[in-house]
């Protein structure tokens, strides 16, 4: 039987056999060299393809396509497998972890439940055997149990040679680890840091232990050698490092090695001395493939050589420290770190005591400073990070590195770097150092001059220090002047111009704005560019353009426990070259004890509307007092400016910049009381808020006044209590404000849609005057409009535009503005609303 086949089925055959290509081995080189090039050529590409490669010349250009689909889908494919693999690996990591720290705090709890055991039955045989409560039986009973229970003791040894060194360090291993991985230290986890692949670590810091202690474990994307590496190199992350050097180095056993270093450490202000260690570190490896680098101090009780005099230094003491680094299953590294540390707190003043005595401060500044920085290299390494300025991250971190070991150079001022104090003006506030080394400047600035640092420090009282350096950041016009900065952008040329005048003029004329550079991989540090503008200043051969700054802005994030916060800026020139010379100067805000939940921004404003003291009321003054007796939180500020100047103006450049300093700090202390939750009265709660019998007073007047000459209500509600009109006027939409009935009107009073329009705070608020905002065309109108107002009460004023206190434009649909009238018909203030406002 014959079988016919049509001509239609015999074309559907070899086009399905079509589809299948075997491609031979010089044919896919061949296309993988194309793809290499270019996954995704167009049809002309392909054709083009075709015709050059004999090899192909027999594929049709629609299977080469379909190759070329396949490809990218497999390469897809590829890369997501690899990023799960990635993904579990670190899960398998952190797994046993977790596991590994589950089991230590499980031996912690059962030596604590035999402690507490054991302490119960000393407490029932004492109160047995003890009857008599005379001072002569307790003082026995405490022998006694000092005798059972003596405090260890390292035995006495030679350590001024090898073998002794090397008893040290394999003593100082013991210890470490069992800090690390055992229960020498009872560990408590700070509260936010959760565990995962993608979270830094585990956070943990010491609780009843001599000194401070804080301990980290986490997993990075490097090898083991690599991690170690960069931790043994420590001025490359610990900011407070000034210098750390390797005196001795003496080979160990397991391919490791012993080393006798020295280093220094800033001090954090102004108030107390820098501290210097002198320690033996021991870096070796362990049977299953870790690698170890621990670390103490060499004293009296240890042994070995005495470390090198300091004056300008107080010796403090590593206890026995370091870093675990264990290998991953398919790479990755399992990283513990261990700090503890003695930093004598004995010697500094008590009211920073808090600073030296707390574990939290310490991990934020060493232990997870170094996890942090740990993470942004693998990060970096693995091309994970992507930087827009053009520049290598390792040069953005030299910026970085550069202005905080600058700042901190200048609020040490260190004799052996040329710093010399100058006599004061009989008032202690300030401190005014002089460096006049020629290796300070670059040739252009080395002539008959010298540096000039004009710092001061002070306690602040309920004030978060990430809330403070964020506003001084966002709102430079609140503390900056014009004239300093001038000078300070002229120090980068060749010449310099007078100095500004000893009384120093409010605010900054021109506008500012922040390009960021790069941040790090949890934002906790950004470095960013901010560009001065330069309208509003005078001096046209040296201001004819645009100032700028490299700022660097640090420890913004309120829910950071101990950490400190930072800005600090130098004003650079246009070309910002990779070595340009850097004159620090700026904030620090250390807290001195444990941060409580930060308020929310909008609770804080309007308890601070509430709380507004207008004809200061015993109320307001009360509330206080109570917040006072609660528990406060006190951090401290330390301000540090750095000036040039020729030796012919060293006198008037010093009398600018303690004027300057005075007027910064004044201002800060204004920033200060508006931000305070103790000055908002956040910590009584939403139900008992502080509010002044004043501000409820006006909201009844404002709201009165305008229904009475509108004839519409401003605020809806039945009721007329002054604590409920006050809440409604704070929440309107559209921004209300009052000002004095003057010849220059001031704002006494705004909403927070007020504030926000302006950009300013309420105690700032009162230093703005209404002409400041408007613009000369509005200028002109509300003068045209004020007998209308005076007359009939209110005037409708058009679509406009006006100023905020940052100099931003706001435009604006309609404004009305009326009299606000007292309990006795009397004029008191003057109201404007401004309706639909935005920014231009």
């Amino acid at each position: 039987m014959a079988i016919v086949v049509s001509r239609k089925d015999l074309a559907k055959q070899q086009m399905d056999a079509g589809k299948y290509v075997r491609y031979t081995p010089e044919q896919v080189e061949a296309l993988e060299r194309v793809y290499g090039e270019c996954p995704k050529p167009s049809s002309l590409r392909r054709q083009q393809l075709i015709r050059e490669c004999t090899i192909l010349a027999n594929i049709e250009p629609k299977q080469i396509k379909v190759w070329f689909q396949n490809r990218r889908c497999r390469e897809k494919q590829r890369k997501e497998s690899s990023r799960l693999q990635t993904v579990n690996r670190k899960l398998t990591a952190m797994n046993k972890l977790l596991m590994e720290e589950n089991d230590r705090l499980q031996k912690q709890v059962s030596q604590l439940v035999y402690e507490n055991g054991y302490m119960r039955q000393q407490v029932h045989t004492t109160s047995v055997t003890t009857t008599d409560t005379s001072c002569e039986s307790v003082v026995t009973s405490g022998q006694h149990h000092q005798r059972q229970n003596p405090p260890p003791q390292h035995p006495r040894r030679d350590a001024n040679n090898p073998a002794g060194l090397l008893a040290i360090a394999e003593e100082t291993l013991a210890e470490f680890l069992s800090k690390a991985t055992g229960t020498a230290v009872e560990w408590v986890q700070i509260v936010g840091m959760k565990p995962g692949p993608d979270s830094i670590g585990i956070i943990a810091v010491s609780h009843n232990c001599s000194g401070v202690a804080a301990r980290a474990c986490g997993l990075v994307s490097l090898e083991p050698t690599k991690v170690a590496e960069i931790l043994k190199d420590r001025p490359s992350w610990y900011r407070d490092c000034r210098c750390h050097d390797v005196l001795t180095v003496i080979p160990a056993g397991n391919g490791g090695n012993i080393e006798l270093i020295y280093m220094q450490t800033y001090a954090p202000t102004t108030l107390a001395s820098a501290r210097d260690f002198w320690t033996l570190r021991y870096t070796t490896g362990l049977e299953d493939g870790s690698l170890v680098i621990c670390e103490r101090s060499l004293n009296s009780t240890t042994g070995g050589p005495s470390g090198p005099p300091s004056t300008d230094f107080v010796r403090a003491e590593i206890l026995p420290s370091g870093y675990l680094i264990r290998p991953c299953d398919g790479g990755g590294s399992m990283i513990y770190i261990v700090d503890h540390v003695d930093l004598d707190a004995w010697s500094v003043p008590e009211v920073l005591r808090p600073l030296y005595e707390s574990p939290k401060n310490l991990a934020q500044k060493l232990t997870i400073a170094a996890l942090r920085h740990i993470r942004q290299i693998a990060q970096e390494s693995n091309s994970e990070t992507s930087f827009t300025v053009g520049r290598q991250p390792t040069v953005l971190r030299t910026f970085s590195q550069r202005l905080s070991r600058g700042f901190n150079d200048a609020i040490n001022g260190f004799s052996d770097d040329g710093w010399s104090l100058t006599g004061s003006d009989g008032v202690e506030d300030v401190t005014i150092a002089i460096n006049s080394y020629p290796n300070k400047f670059l040739d252009s600035h080395s002539l008959n001059g010298g540096i000039l640092c004009a710092k001061a420090s002070m306690l602040l009282q309920n004030v978060p220090p990430a809330l403070l350096v964020r506003f001084l950041r966002e709102h430079r016009s609140e503390w900056a002047d014009s004239g300093v900065d001038s000078y300070s952008a002229a120090s980068l040329r060749a010449s310099t111009f007078a100095v500004p005048g000893l009384t120093v003029s409010g605010g900054f004329l021109g506008s500012h704005v922040i390009i960021p550079l790069a941040q790090t991989v949890e934002n906790e540090e950004v470095l960013e560019v901010v560009r001065l503008e330069s309208h509003g200043f005078i001096q046209e051969d040296v201001l004819s353009r645009d100032m700028y700054l490299l700022q660097l802005c640090s420890g913004i994030d309120e829910s950071a426990v101990g950490a400190c916060a930072q800005l600090v800026f130098a004003p650079i020139d246009e070309s910002f070259a990779d070595d340009a010379f850097l004159l620090p100067s700026g904030f620090r805000v250390i807290p001195l004890d444990s941060k409580s939940e930060p308020p929310s921004s909008t609770t804080r404003t309007l308890d601070l509307a509430s709380a507004l003291d207008i004809g200061g009321g015993s109320t307001g003054r009360a509330a206080s007092d109570a917040l006072s007796n609660t528990g406060n939180s006190r951090s401290v500020l330390t301000i540090a400016f750095q000036f040039t100047f020729e030796n012919h103006l060293r006198e008037n450049v010093a009398a600018m910049a303690r004027q300057y300093v005075r007027s910064v700090v004044a201002s800060v202390q204004r920033v200060a009381m508006a931000i305070s939750p103790s000055r908002l009265g956040a910590q009584l709660g939403p139900k008992h808020t502080p509010c002044s019998p004043e501000a409820h007073t006006l909201a009844q007047w404002v709201s009165r006044s305008y229904r009475f000459y509108t004839g519409v209500e401003l605020l809806r509600t039945e009721s007329h209590a002054g604590e409920i009109l006050l809440k409604l006027l704070w929440h309107h939409s559209d921004a209300i404000l009052c000002c004095s009935l003057k010849a220059s009107p001031m704002f006494t009073f705004a909403n927070q849609a007020g504030l926000d329009l302006l950009e300013t705070t309420l105690v700032s608020l009162q230093d703005i005057s209404l002409e400041k905002i408007l613009d000369e065309t509005g200028q002109k109108l509300l003068c045209i409009e004020f007998p209308k107002i005076m007359q009939q009460g209110f005037t409708y004023l058009p679509a406009g535009i006006c100023l905020s206190s940052m100099g931003r434009p706001v435009s604006y649909e309609q404004a009305i503005a009326w009299k606000v009238l007292n309990e006795e018909d009397s004029h008191h203030c003057l109201a404007f609303m401004f309706v639909n406002w935005s920014f231009v």
